[in-house]
């Protein structure tokens, strides 16, 4: 296998794992927010950023490939091949399960508006925590991008 190959297939899985946790996560909440609105219709617009939120690490993804793309040579070494490889594999695993992980706690915030609480605002505060983990890792293929000279 060609060292190339293998910075290829970090970048995919990359792109794949955080988008599929973000459409888990889209979901959880969405699914969540389909429910609320039969009881409390009118707050619709709280469902909307609490079911958007878990789209990001999606986004971290196809960032991550942007960052990396530079580095994508036919002469690439193994060394920054295995850098992209683990970045990608670093990125796209965190940013699955904090999507999923979001999704689930923004979905029983968008249950507890639906019964009536006012949690929206205490819930997004509480929905960063996984995100963080994500922009960690971003932060994390930024650094290794500079290690490899991309």
């Amino acid at each position: 296998m060609e060292p190339i190959v293998f910075a290829y297939i970090g970048i995919g899985l990359m792109l794949a794992l955080s988008g599929i946790g973000s459409a888990y996560g889209v979901t959880y909440a969405g699914n969540a927010a389909v429910g609320a609105m039969k009881k409390n219709p009118d707050a619709f617009g709280n469902y909307l950023v609490l079911s958007a939120l878990p789209g990001t690490q999606g986004l971290y993804g196809f960032l991550g490939f942007f960052l990396l793309q530079g580095a994508l040579v036919p002469t690439i070494s193994w060394g920054a091949a295995a850098g992209i490889f683990g970045a990608g594999m670093a990125l796209g695993l965190v940013a699955l399960f904090s999507a999923i992980r979001q999704g689930q706690l923004c979905a029983n915030g968008v249950a507890g508006i639906g019964a009536g609480y006012d949690v929206f605002g205490k819930t997004l505060i509480l929905a960063v925590f996984p995100e963080l983990y994500a922009i960690v890792s971003l932060a994390a293929v930024f650094l290794i991008r500079g290690l490899i000279g991309a």
